[in-house]
């Protein structure tokens, strides 16, 4: 697969496998400005681990991986001027509130002023409690600080980690119209979750991800074309890889 400088995000090849035996292997995809992917797979299938090789948090046997054309391996400061990313539990400081965990962050970025910071309180639905200690907050309110967080810098590539996780109805509704707002603006948004109907909610395509390996990949349009769902799409596959079917 030739890597073609007007995808935000390239992978190609990429293998990590821990000591236990799990890991992804071979796995290759791109993200296109303005577009939105979702990992759908079983706990373990191996969504994190691909996102955490994206951000730099593990280091891959193998593969490359690019973003906005730069090598993420080579060059990882440069390639992750361009990332923000929500993975597992957001990393905050108990003692410190809402604000002064935004305002820490801020110091990574260029040109992140006050403003910015209260903005994506706002677009978190977090501004009311900006002041407030973190050690105070709910499962879904460090979820939506997480998120601000990882929009601040305004990145070209978003990546969530299961993003729905701990939220009420209304915290999801936030989730999407985030994404939707951010891919709007031209970002490419990589999205994971086991829950097949959130994914269909908002991204554009679908990648099914099972025991380490990429299933499928197809755009949102085509899948529901020949399926009444994601789900049926997902399971369609996952049948498909244990009798031993070529994978889509």
């Amino acid at each position: 697969m030739a890597l073609k400088t007007e995808y935000i995000l390239e992978l190609e090849g990429v293998s990590k496998l821990y000591k236990n035996g799990r890991g992804v292997t071979d796995i290759s995809f791109s993200l296109a400005p303005g577009e939105v992917l979702g990992l759908l797979g079983p706990n373990g299938s191996g969504k994190t681990t691909t996102m955490k090789a994206i951000a730099g948090l593990v280091h891959t046997g193998a593969g490359r991986i690019h973003i906005c054309g730069t090598d993420a391996y080579a060059n990882h400061e440069e390639a992750m001027k361009n990332v923000g990313a929500l993975i597992e539990a957001p990393a905050l400081y108990e003692h410190l509130s809402a604000y002064e965990n935004l305002r820490l962050a801020a110091r990574f970025y260029k040109n992140i002023d006050n403003r910015r910071i209260d903005e994506v309180l706002r677009m978190v639905d977090m501004d009311l409690y900006k002041n407030d200690k973190v050690a105070t907050f709910s499962l879904g309110m460090r979820q939506r600080i997480g998120l601000a967080l990882a929009l601040i810098s305004e990145p070209k590539l978003l990546i969530l980690d299961e993003p729905a996780n701990g939220l009420d109805i209304e915290g999801m509704l936030y989730v999407r119209d985030v994404i939707k707002a951010a891919s709007d603006k031209g970002a490419a948004v990589l999205i994971s979750s086991h829950l097949a109907a959130e994914i269909q909610q908002c991204a554009t395509k679908a990648a099914v991800i099972h025991s380490g390996k990429l299933l499928a990949l197809k755009s949102m349009n085509e899948i529901l074309s020949s399926f009444e769902s994601l789900e049926g799409f997902f399971l369609s596959e996952v049948e498909k890889s244990r009798k031993g079917g070529a994978a889509s």
